[in-house]
Formats: C-alpha cells, sequence, structure tokens
C-alpha cells in the first residue's frame, strides 16, 4: 500500500511539474539607443494578468533582460531609462517560443539645439544645420514616393527641391552628397547618372540638410541626403513581398527579410522594375521610353559588446533606360539607350570608451558607371560614350563631450580611378577618312586628403556656438588644398522657445575627373570648342532662419545665399551628343525657404506644406573644361525657377485607413537662354490605402492625376527638351509574415 502511495505522489509531483513547464516560459529581451547600441540600466516594467501582477528586471550591461517563470498570457512591457522617452509594447508569451523583444528608445526631448550623439548611422549635425526629416511612413503613404528611381520622397517635402532634365536640383544646383547609414557615397562626376542608389523601400528614416553643415563633411554644396535603413532589429524573423501593376506596363516589386538575436540584426533586399515610361519625354508623347532596373541591398548590425558595435552594409543597383525620341526621331528608327550600374559596400566600427568618448571608422568601396549607346540610325554620329569610376576610402571621427563643449577630430582620405571612353562613328561614311571618327580611351586618377575638427559650444542654455574648420588637399588633374571655416550657432528666446539660427560657412567640390586630349581634343576643337583642367568650386555660403514652435505645430523660415566660384556645370559638343563638364566664373544663388509641419489634427490629419523662392544666376566668361563662346556679365542658370511650392495632407481614416492627397506648383524654369520663363505649372497626386492588422496593406495611388501636360524646360541634356511626366496609376500590395 505504501509503495502504492509513493507512485502516486511521484506521479502527481511528474505531473505538475510538466503542467508548470508546459504553462510558463522565458521572456527576454534588448534595449538600444537610436543607434542600436546596448542601453545598460533600463527599468522593464511587465504588467500582466491579475495573478502575475506587475514585476521589474532591469536591462544588464550589453542592454539585455529576461524574466522567467511567466506563464502563458498577454503582456504589457514598459521600458524607461534617463534621458530616454519610455516606450511600451505588448507581447504575447506563448509555450515553445522565446523570441527576443526589441526596443528601441528614442532621446527624450529633440530641440532644435541638437546635442550631438555618435551616431555612425546618422550625419553629425550642427545647431544652425537647416534640416528636413521624412518618416517611412510618410514615404509609404505618399503616390510615386516609394517607387523604385524616383525621387519624390525628396521633392515633395524639401523646399526648393526639384526634378529637372531627370536629375535632382536643390536650392539652385545638382551637386548633392548622399550617405547610406552615414557612410558618403564619393561621386565626382557632374550630371552623369540619372539613376539613384537607393530604393525607397529601403528607407527607414531620411535626413535631409540644406545647409549649415558640420565640419565633418564637405565634396558638394546643395544638399546631403542620408538614408538610414532598416537594420533588423525592429523585426522578429520577418519578410515581406511588395509587389505592383499600374499603367504604361509598369511593376516595380520587392522581397526583403530581417530579424535578429540579441546581439546580431540582418536586412536584406532584392527588387526589380520595369516601365514603358522612364526618362523625361522631349515631346507629349511617349516614345521609346521603356526603363528596367534590378537592386539589392544588405546590412548586418552586430554589437560585440555595450563599447562596440559593427555594421556591415553593401549595396548594388543597376538600370537599362531607352533615351525617348521626338516622332521624327522614331520614324528615323532612332534607338539610343543608356545603361548605369551603382554599387557600394562599406563598414561601420563604433566604440565608446569608459570615459564616454566615441571613436568611429567607416571605410568604403563605391563603383559608378555610365554607359550612353548610340543606335545604328544616328546621324551624323554614332556616340559610345562609357564613363566609369572607382573610389576607395576611409574616415575616422573621434567625438568627446565633456562639459559645455561637444569636440569632434577626424580624417578622410579617399582615391579615385576614372577610366573614360569616347566612341563617335561618323553616320552616314562618307569619304576616304569616313568610318570611326574617334576611339579614345583615357584612365585618370584622384586623390583627397582631409582633417576636419569643430566645437559645439553650449554658452548657456539659450545660446549654442558651432566652431568648425576643414582642411583639404586634393590631387587630380589639377592639385589644390582647401583651408574651409564654418561658424554658426543658436538662440532659443526665453518664453516662447522659438529658435534663431544662422550660419557661414566656406566649402570645397572636387572637381570631376574629366579631360581631353589627343584624338578628343582634336575633335573638340574642329567643332569651336577647347578644354583646360577643371578646378574645383569654392563656395561661401550664409543662411539665417527662424524655427517657430506653435502647440505642436512648426514653422520654419529660412533666408540663404550661395556665392560660388568655378560654378561647375556641363554642355554638350556640338550635335556629338558627348557631355563635359565645364565651370562658370561664379554663380550667385539666394532665397527664402519656408516649411509648415502639423500635428495629428483630431486625430486623423497632419499637413506639410514647403515653398521656396530663389533666382540662381551664373556669371561668365566660361573658365575650365569645355570650353566655349559665352560673353561675361551674368546670366540666368536653365534650372532657374523662382518659386515652387509642395503640399502633402496625411489622413488617418476610420477602418485603418488613409488617404494622403499632394499638390505641387512651380512658377516655371528659364526659356531657352531667357530671360523669359516657361508658364506656371501645378500638378497632383492622390493615394488611398487599407491595412488589414500588421500584415497586409493594399493601395491605389496616382500620380499627376489630372493628366496635366506642360512643357517642363529646355534643357539640352537626353531628349533635349522635357515635359511633365503623364498619367501614372498604379496598385501596391505589401504582406508581411513571419518565417
Amino acid at each position: 500500500m505504501c509503495v502504492h502511495k509513493y507512485h502516486l505522489l511521484f506521479i502527481l509531483f511528474v505531473s505538475n511539474g510538466v503542467l508548470f513547464a508546459q504553462n510558463n516560459t522565458l521572456l527576454r529581451g534588448v534595449v538600444h539607443d537610436p543607434q542600436h547600441r546596448p542601453l545598460p540600466g533600463a527599468q522593464v516594467a511587465i504588467q500582466g494578468p491579475a495573478a502575475f501582477g506587475t514585476r521589474t528586471v532591469q536591462s544588464d550591461a550589453n542592454g539585455e533582460f529576461q524574466l522567467e517563470g511567466v506563464p502563458e498570457g498577454s503582456y504589457r512591457l514598459t521600458v524607461s531609462a534617463s534621458g530616454f522617452a519610455a516606450v511600451e509594447q505588448q507581447a504575447a508569451v506563448t509555450v515553445g517560443r522565446t523570441p527576443v523583444l526589441h526596443f528601441q528608445l528614442d532621446l527624450a526631448e529633440v530641440h532644435q539645439a541638437v546635442e550631438v550623439s555618435g551616431a555612425a548611422s546618422r550625419l553629425n549635425t550642427q545647431t544652425s544645420t537647416v534640416q528636413t526629416a521624412v518618416s517611412p511612413q510618410e514615404i509609404l503613404e505618399t503616390a510615386g514616393a516609394d517607387q523604385t528611381n524616383s525621387l519624390a520622397m525628396i521633392t515633395d517635402f524639401t523646399p526648393g527641391a526639384d526634378m529637372v532634365h531627370d536629375m535632382l536640383h536643390m536650392r539652385g544646383g545638382h551637386q548633392v552628397n548622399w550617405f547610406l547609414d552615414g557612410i558618403p557615397v564619393i561621386n565626382t562626376n557632374i550630371a552623369a547618372n540619372v539613376a539613384p542608389l537607393i530604393n525607397p523601400k529601403n528607407v527607414e528614416d531620411l535626413e535631409i540638410e540644406r545647409g549649415g553643415y558640420s565640419s565633418e563633411y564637405g565634396d558638394r554644396t546643395y544638399g546631403f541626403f542620408n538614408v538610414v535603413t532598416p537594420s533588423g532589429f525592429d523585426r522578429d524573423n520577418q519578410a515581406e513581398i511588395i509587389a505592383s501593376a499600374g499603367n504604361f506596363y509598369s511593376t516595380d516589386d520587392q522581397f526583403n527579410i530581417g530579424g535578429h538575436t540579441q546581439k546580431l540584426a540582418y536586412y536584406a533586399s532584392v527588387d526589380g522594375n520595369r516601365s514603358d515610361l522612364g526618362l523625361g519625354t522631349p515631346v507629349s508623347q511617349v516614345l521609346h521610353d521603356q526603363e528596367s532596373g534590378t537592386g539589392g541591398f544588405v546590412s548586418l548590425l552586430y554589437n560585440r559588446s555595450a563599447s562596440d558595435q559593427l555594421r556591415w552594409i553593401a549595396s548594388l543597383r543597376e538600370d537599362h533606360y531607352q533615351v525617348p525620341n521626338t516622332q521624327d526621331q522614331q520614324s528615323a528608327g532612332i534607338r539610343d539607350v543608356n545603361q548605369e550600374k551603382d554599387y557600394l559596400a562599406g563598414f561601420h566600427w563604433t566604440h565608446t570608451f569608459s570615459g564616454g568618448a566615441v571613436l568611429t571608422l567607416s571605410p568604403y568601396y563605391h563603383f559608378n558607371s555610365a554607359h550612353y549607346i548610340g543606335g545604328p540610325q544616328d546621324t551624323p554620329f554614332i556616340l559610345d560614350d562609357n564613363n566609369r569610376s572607382s573610389y576607395y576610402g576611409t574616415r575616422s571621427v573621434l567625438q568627446v563631450e565633456k562639459h559645455r563643449n561637444n569636440v569632434h577630430v577626424g580624417v578622410e582620405v579617399w582615391g579615385q580611378h576614372g577610366n573614360t571612353f569616347f566612341g563617335l562613328t561618323e553616320n552616314p561614311a562618307v569619304g576616304p577618312m569616313s568610318g570611326a571618327v574617334l576611339n579614345q580611351q583615357e584612365a585618370h586618377g584622384a586623390d583627397s586628403e582631409t582633417l576636419f575638427l569643430e566645437d559645439q559650444y553650449k554658452a548657456s542654455s539659450w545660446l549654442t556656438l558651432d566652431l568648425g574648420l576643414r582642411l583639404q588637399h586634393y590631387g587630380g588633374l589639377n592639385r589644390e588644398n582647401a583651408a574651409d571655416p564654418r561658424v554658426g550657432g543658436s538662440i532659443r528666446i526665453p518664453g516662447l522657445h522659438w529658435v534663431l539660427h544662422g550660419y557661414y560657412a566656406y566649402y570645397f567640390q572636387p572637381p570631376p575627373l574629366d579631360s581631353l586630349a589627343g584624338p578628343s581634343l582634336g575633335f573638340a576643337a574642329a567643332q569651336g570648342y577647347g578644354f583646360i583642367p577643371l578646378q574645383g568650386e569654392r563656395d561661401i555660403q550664409h543662411d539665417i532662419g527662424l524655427t517657430i514652435p506653435v502647440r505642436g505645430w512648426s514653422l520654419d523660415v529660412d533666408n540663404f545665399h550661395t556665392s560660388a566660384r568655378n560654378f561647375l556645370d556641363h554642355d554638350v559638343i556640338g550635335n556629338s551628343g558627348i557631355f563635359i563638364p565645364l565651370t562658370d566664373l561664379a554663380a550667385i544663388i539666394s532665397g527664402t525657404e519656408v516649411s509648415v509641419r502639423s500635428p495629428r489634427l483630431w486625430h486623423t490629419a497632419q499637413l506639410r506644406i514647403a515653398y521656396s523662392n530663389q533666382i540662381a544666376q551664373g556669371i561668365g566668361p566660361i573658365t575650365g573644361g569645355l570650353l566655349e563662346f559665352a560673353p561675361p556679365g551674368n546670366f540666368l542658370l536653365d534650372h532657374d525657377q523662382r518659386n515652387t511650392a509642395t503640399s502633402v495632407l496625411s489622413l488617418a481614416l476610420p477602418g485603418e485607413m488613409w488617404a494622403a492627397p499632394a499638390y505641387q506648383f512651380g512658377s516655371g524654369f528659364l526659356n531657352g537662354n531667357g530671360p523669359a520663363h516657361l508658364p506656371p505649372h501645378s500638378t497632383f497626386d492622390l493615394s488611398l490605402g487599407k491595412r488589414f492588422g500588421e500584415r497586409v496593406a493594399v493601395s491605389a495611388n496616382a500620380v499627376n492625376i489630372a493628366n496635366t501636360r506642360y512643357l517642363l524646360d529646355t534643357s539640352n541634356t537626353f531628349g533635349g527638351t522635357h515635359y511633365i511626366n503623364p498619367r501614372q496609376m498604379y496598385v501596391e500590395l505589401r504582406y508581411r509574415f513571419h518565417f
């Protein structure tokens, strides 16, 4: 009898243990700051069913936390840390699954007078930096903004940003800098490529800077764009399929995956697109205008410890464009194409010292090519122009924040290898010297060495000063040195919380590595042109602005002035189709920009408005590059447009639906050589969508919904004149799932 009693007790004990094990599991996670660095000492409050109550744990030195013996059910976790905004998240605990929860804490309060962290993936800013931020939700819900090779994510939200002759212009120039997760995409070529490097579907955050740049950054004056890509820490082994279909037989598709452990996160995507509407057309009809492309992106982020973070990124993009025709060119059988490639690989190592100093090291590689291939029916020449450039570089920055000073010191070194082929074949072939007129390969190299330092000094609670210096040596077809001081600051007006900011800065832009020599120079001379090596552009820019926050609204007003010496531009050699950079003696660009951003009104509507009034003037004669006759004195640049305005209204509707009407206005670009401008123009876009839980989203989109057709510009780039694109309509499906 006793034996049976012991057997019964043993069975009950084992059964209870099994039941306990089946109904209790482990809850664990990791807490990060905005740069995905582990955040130790964070408080994690876990609230569950009444029997469980609320329990609190603390993240360790690696930002990790865990709680054992958690029954199945639904829990609310609240994570908080000093200096950061608390976040809440629902979590379902299920037996057999122990997912690693991820919590990213943002800074508790963001001021115009920015306290700069050592963020590797984000740009260092000064208090005087003129900025615009665009979120991934705004990109997704704005018609056309998430389409491959579209830059509507910039032009719809940024004052003074335009697409003209298939290239992005901002503040009167087209020399802009791109960054991927803070890694610079070095490119000295002017107007060589029309395809952007990044797919908007890979954008986690978009940082746009229009002036007042940190001394860490140089090269190009007119705009900086930093694309912060997904790290994978915001996903729990999730994949997403994005598919779209529209008129002009268009499709734009992507497959991406992401996930993480406690220390390692990954994200990867592949995409493909095609359409019968690609580049801007020279006439209102769409003739010979197909585009197609493929791309891929991968990111690996590893938090080795609380002090060391490693990140690798790689991006690949290839695009094929037909060059659009007029009716006569189409009838004559003209079939030119342009092929482009862009590859980027980069690495970040971020180390935080015990005293709080932060060191970042970022080596990178960038390859860029544009290959224009003329068709067999081209006259009087068949063009083969293949421009390839490789860039190798590294940058290292040390940040030390002590008391009222935030000091950055660093170096950046890069080298360029350029390889260009010019080919011209006379067509039709006549005379004893008929056939190939020009077949010439050119290879050149360049290098740049830069030392930069700056201090952001917080003189008081209402005054912050920015002092910086950038020293650069450039060696290419010419050798140049530049010492660029940059000063700025911001004043927070007590009581009102308005912020007055301004800066005065010098910039140096290395020139394109283009040259004409031997047969190519002889051909240019026969067409009435000469060539001398290009000098770098040297700019002086100053800005004064005011930021006014009112009840959640934000109004930004900025007035800027840019004086450029050796202003970089480009032109074509006769009717050969060969585009060669040139420098005007100078340029003067000035304007006023206004941005308005509302809070979420009535839990439904949010409005963004961007307005710019500017004038862009060049000063002749031409001083470098492709020499042609240009009278001395002032003239209007071909991308001069006095007034532009955009607005996007985001509406969160019942039933997880959204609507986003968008409006764009332009007063008209320069007509020919001016001084008259083309007529004013307006376009409307609309996006309507619905979410089905967290997994599915469907949208219907129309760009230029009224199908307004007008002459946009008369520049002599691809296709000559350019008309605004006709109405584009497409539907898009997004499906996210766990694997």
